[in-house]
């Protein structure tokens, strides 16, 4: 007699990404990847946030031992926005650049149910000929309405990043309170000359936490739980 299988289920953070990644297939959006370990330039100084910029201060970062070559754990996914900028162009490929960037990051803080040392985040490039403010929401617009339902509003507040000028905090409506959700902007100038575009194009990026948007959608409240291994949460979906 064999012993019983049972069948296998894809972690609720894996199937967000998948979903994440269709939506913006949709919008003629192309998946892009890129290392874990990175270096201090794609991280930070090509991102406009040189050593004595005020952004840094908003990321903990750790550091890999010895601080020789300024490895670290990235902070967020918006080095693949330089990497794949700096490859197409090396290919020989001008924009219009659109990609999005599923991917885990890693920040030195304290945990608690809603702050990990590490977490997935999304990443939105979009780079092309007098590219606006306008473009922008209407592809965030378009992708909460279909990640949470079509009654969901949403604003923008100004706001300061590094790498974006103009900047924005982006709330959304969602059973009736408003949310902060990401944020986004214009991609600042100083950026796009790092990755070697060349003049008169624009673009707009935009970075959000993926594990909030499944704390949302699924109502668990703990975002530790998503790391523990605890299969009670996994075979719930």
């Amino acid at each position: 007699m064999t012993e019983k299988q049972t069948q296998g289920h894809i972690h609720p953070i894996s199937r967000a990404i998948f979903e994440i990644r269709s939506i913006f297939e949709e919008l003629g959006f192309a998946i892009a990847v890129g290392p874990e370990l990175e270096t201090e330039w794609y991280n930070f100084d090509a991102l406009n946030m040189p050593a004595d910029h005020p952004a840094r201060d908003m990321q903990d970062t750790f550091w890999v031992k010895p601080r020789v070559d300024g490895k670290v754990l990235r902070t967020h996914t918006s080095p693949v926005q330089i990497r794949y900028m700096m490859d197409k162009l090396k290919a020989g490929m001008k924009p219009p650049y659109k990609i999005v960037v599923p991917g885990k990051v890693f920040r030195n803080e304290a945990t608690d149910a809603t702050h990990e040392a590490q977490f997935f985040q999304l990443e939105g490039l979009y780079v092309d000929k007098e590219v606006s403010m306008a473009h922008l929401k209407g592809v965030l617009e378009y992708f909460f309405k279909k990640f949470f339902g079509p009654d969901v509003e949403i604003r923008f507040r100004p706001s300061f990043f590094g790498f974006t000028e103009p900047s924005a905090e982006v709330d959304m409506k969602y059973k009736g309170k408003w949310l902060e959700m990401l944020g986004s902007g214009l991609i600042h100038p100083n950026v796009l000359k790092a990755a070697g575009v060349p003049e008169g194009y624009s673009g707009f990026a935009f970075g959000c936490g993926i594990d909030r948007l499944v704390i949302l959608k699924t109502g668990i409240t703990d975002i530790r739980m998503f790391y523990n291994g605890d299969l009670r949460l996994v075979n719930q979906f």
